[in-house]
C-alpha cells in the first residue's frame, strides 16, 4: 500500500500501482470527469500514470492554471499533427504552452505558411480532435530516438535529444502521430472543442540569432466554443486598451529606430506622468525611512563578477565597454544592487545604523531579442524603483512585513485591488543555478513564508522561480480585463552581503553580517506604466493625470478670458491647458475625450459676461455654469480625497 496526501493534508491508502484517474474517482465520479491533469510530488503526470510511492498529489481541472497548461500543451501536439498533415516535409521543433495558449516553432523549408492558411489548419485540427485520440506516453532509448528523427532528417529534434540522458527520453503518441515530449497532457484530443490560430511570427532556433529562423504559429484552444467566443471578445477589448495605442493618443512615449529598438523616448506628457509616479513612491519611501541614493549607469566588470551576475548572465546581457586603458573594462549597468552594496561600504556600519534603507530610481540596460520587444512592457533600457534594505537577522521579519505594506499601498492607491502572491523558491534538484549556502537559503525561504502567512496573503509556492541569489515574493495583480500581471517583488538575500564582505559592528563590537532585502513595488517604471495604461484605459486618478483641465474657447474673441482662467487654475497648482485653436468646440471636446482629460471648461459669451465657467466631465456629467472659485474647490476636494498618503504603523 502507498499513502497519497491531498492538498488539504488528508491521506488515503491505495494499492501500489494505482492510476491517477482512480485516485480522482475515489473522491467522486464528478471530479474524475472534470480532472484533466495532475502532479505527484511536484512532477506532472498523465491521468493513466501509475503511482508506486508515497507522495503529495494535486488534481487539476480546466479551472486551474496547471490544467490549462496541460490542455494547451496537448493542443500544441494536435497542431503539430495538423501541420505534418498539410506540410509533410516540415520539421517540427518545440511546442510549449504559454500564459494564454500555445505555439509551435516549425521549419517549413521552401514552403510558406501565412494567416490565410489558418482556416484549413483549424478545420483539420478539429477533425483530429473529434476523433478523441488518446494521449499515451512511452519511454524510448536515446539510440531509438535519434534514429527516429534521423529518418525524418530533423536536425532540431536530434540536437535536443543529444542533450538528454539515455533513460530519460519519452515520446507522446496520439493517433499515428508521435513527438518528443517529457509529458503533461490531457487524457485525449476529444476534450479540445474550440481552436483559434492567432498569428505568425519569426523565431530563431533556441533564441539565438545566429541560428535558423523558424516560423512560430500561435494558437489558443478551449473545452467549449463559448469560452473561445468570450476570449475573442476580451481580445478585442484588450486591443482598445493596448498601451501602445493609448500611449500614442495621450502623447506619452515614442520609439525611434535611430535611437535603437527597445529604448523608449518619453514625451513631455509621459515624463510628467513618470515624475508624478516617482514623487508618489518617493514620498511613501521617505515616510517609511528610506534614503535616496544615486549610482552610475556603468560599472567596472569586477563589480558584477563579485556579485555573481556576470557568471550567470554574462553571455546574454553583459557586453564590455573598453577604454584606452587596457586594464579597465566597464559594463552598462544591468542592475542596481551591486552599486548599493558599495554605497553601504562607504563607511563603517553599526547595529545602531540598521536597518539602512537605500532607494534609487536607477535606469538599467539588458539585451532582449528584437522579437521579444513589446512597447513599454519589454524594453532594453528601463528604470527600476529599486531599494535595498540592509538589516540585522533579527530585523528581517519586521522589515519584510513593512515592505509588504508598502507594496500593497502602491497597489491600492493605483486601483489594483485584485491581487495574489507567489513565493518563489529554488529548485532543489538544480543547485548549480544558485549561489550561497543551503543554510542561507533555508533561512531566507522560511522568512518569506513566515511573512506571507503573517500578512494573510493568498499565495502559492513555485519551485525553481527564485532569483539566483535568493528567494522572492512576487505579487500578481488582475487588471480590469481579468488578465494577470506580475507587479512588485521582494527578495531576501544572505548571499550578496557575503560576496561583498558587508559587515556591521554588533553590540559586543564583533563583526557581523547584515541581511539584504531587495524590493521594487513598480518593478520597472516602463512596464508599470504599460500595465497601468491597460488597466485604466488611460483614465488615471485625478492626482496623477497630466492635464487635469482642458480650457476650450468658443472663438478667439474669448482667448483673453481663457488665459485669465488658466492663470487662476495654475495659481492653485491645478494642471490645465488652454486650447485656443481656431476649431469648433465640438471637435475640441471630442479630442479632449480621446485624451481622457478629466474636466473640460467651455468658455463663450455667457461665461465672460458672468465671470464664470461651464464644466464638463470626461464621459460624465455636465456640471453646468459656476464661478471659477467653486470649480477650484471641486478639484481640490477630489484631489484631496483620492490623493494617497502612506501611513507608518
Amino acid at each position: 500500500m502507498i499513502s497519497v496526501i491531498f492538498p488539504d493534508d488528508s491521506v488515503k491508502k491505495f494499492d501500489k500501482g494505482v492510476k491517477v484517474i482512480d485516485v480522482a474517482k475515489s473522491i467522486s465520479e464528478g471530479l474524475a470527469r472534470k480532472v484533466i491533469s495532475a502532479s505527484f510530488n511536484n512532477e506532472t503526470l498523465e491521468l493513466n500514470s501509475e503511482l508506486i510511492t508515497d507522495g503529495n498529489i494535486k488534481l487539476f481541472t480546466w479551472e486551474d492554471n496547471e490544467g490549462k497548461q496541460a490542455f494547451w500543451h496537448s493542443s500544441a501536439h494536435i497542431l503539430a499533427q495538423t501541420i505534418k498533415f498539410f506540410y509533410p516535409k516540415s520539421k517540427l521543433t518545440i511546442g510549449p504552452s504559454i500564459e494564454n495558449g500555445f505555439y509551435y516553432d516549425v521549419d517549413f523549408g521552401d514552403e510558406t505558411v501565412s494567416e490565410k492558411d489558418f482556416g484549413k489548419i483549424e478545420s483539420k485540427f478539429l477533425d483530429f480532435s473529434r476523433n478523441d485520440f488518446k494521449f499515451k506516453m512511452k519511454s524510448i532509448s536515446k539510440k531509438e530516438a535519434l534514429e527516429f528523427y534521423k529518418k525524418e532528417k530533423n536536425e532540431y529534434k536530434i540536437e535536443l535529444i543529444e542533450d538528454l540522458d539515455d533513460g530519460t527520453i519519452t515520446f507522446c503518441d496520439h493517433a499515428d502521430f508521435s513527438d518528443l515530449c517529457k509529458g503533461g497532457h490531457i487524457p485525449s484530443t476529444g476534450i479540445v472543442k474550440a481552436i483559434k490560430l492567432l498569428n505568425i511570427a519569426g523565431a530563431y532556433w533556441r533564441g539565438d540569432e545566429k541560428n535558423n529562423q523558424l516560423t512560430r504559429i500561435y494558437g489558443i484552444s478551449f473545452p467549449k466554443q463559448k469560452l473561445l467566443k468570450e476570449y475573442l471578445e476580451l481580445v478585442e477589448k484588450a486591443k482598445e486598451r493596448d498601451h501602445r495605442k493609448i500611449g500614442k493618443e495621450l502623447e506619452l512615449f515614442t520609439f525611434s529606430s535611430r535611437v535603437g529598438q527597445g529604448l523608449p523616448l518619453w514625451l513631455p506628457n509621459g515624463t510628467e506622468l513618470r515624475d508624478r509616479l516617482q514623487d508618489f513612491l518617493e514620498d511613501a519611501q521617505k515616510r517609511a525611512g528610506y534614503k535616496k541614493v544615486m549610482s552610475s549607469h556603468i560599472g567596472a566588470k569586477e563589480l558584477y563578477e563579485t556579485s555573481g551576475h556576470y557568471e550567470k548572465y554574462g553571455a546574454d546581457s553583459f557586453q564590455p565597454i573598453y577604454t584606452p586603458n587596457d586594464s579597465e573594462t566597464f559594463i552598462l549597468r544591468p542592475m542596481n544592487c551591486p552599486h548599493h552594496c558599495e554605497i553601504y561600504k562607504a563607511k563603517p556600519q553599526s547595529y545602531r545604523d540598521l536597518p539602512l534603507r537605500l532607494a534609487e530610481f536607477g535606469t538599467v540596460y539588458r539585451y532582449e531579442q528584437s522579437g521579444e520587444l513589446h512597447g513599454l512592457s519589454r524594453v532594453r533600457g528601463f528604470t527600476v524603483d529599486d531599494a535595498h534594505i540592509f538589516c540585522t537577522p533579527e530585523q528581517v521579519d519586521s522589515e519584510f512585513n513593512n515592505t509588504i505594506d508598502l507594496v500593497l499601498f502602491v497597489f491600492k492607491s493605483l486601483g489594483f485591488d485584485n491581487y495574489s502572491a507567489q513565493v518563489s523558491l529554488r529548485d532543489p534538484d538544480n543547485p548549480e543555478k544558485y549561489i550561497g549556502s543551503d543554510k542561507n537559503w533555508e533561512i531566507s525561504e522560511q522568512a518569506i513564508l513566515n511573512s506571507a502567512r503573517e500578512k494573510g496573503l493568498e499565495y502559492n509556492v513555485e519551485l525553481g522561480e527564485a532569483a539566483f541569489y535568493g528567494p522572492k515574493l512576487d505579487f500578481m495583480v488582475k487588471d480590469a480585463l481579468g488578465r494577470k500581471w506580475q507587479l512588485g517583488t521582494i527578495q531576501v538575500d544572505y548571499n550578496l552581503p557575503e560576496r561583498f564582505d558587508l559587515t556591521y559592528k554588533g553590540s559586543n563590537n564583533e563583526d557581523l553580517r547584515p541581511v539584504m532585502i531587495h524590493r521594487a513595488p513598480f518593478g520597472s517604471m516602463e512596464r508599470f506604466v504599460a500595465i497601468l495604461l491597460e488597466h485604466t484605459a488611460g483614465v488615471f486618478p485625478l492626482w496623477l493625470t497630466t492635464t487635469q483641465v482642458e480650457i476650450l474657447i468658443v472663438s478667439e474673441n474669448f482667448k483673453n478670458y481663457g488665459q485669465k482662467v488658466l492663470n487662476i487654475l495654475e495659481n492653485y497648482e491645478i494642471r490645465a491647458h488652454l486650447d485656443d485653436r481656431n476649431e469648433t468646440v465640438g471637435k475640441k471636446i471630442r479630442e479632449s475625450e480621446i485624451k481622457k482629460i478629466p474636466f473640460m471648461i467651455v468658455i463663450g459669451e455667457n461665461e465672460v459676461k458672468n465671470n464664470s465657467v461651464s464644466i464638463r466631465r470626461h464621459h460624465g456629467d455636465d456640471l453646468g455654469e459656476m464661478k471659477i472659485e467653486e470649480f477650484v474647490d471641486i478639484i481640490k476636494k477630489e484631489i484631496s480625497e483620492c490623493m494617497p498618503k502612506f501611513n507608518i504603523n
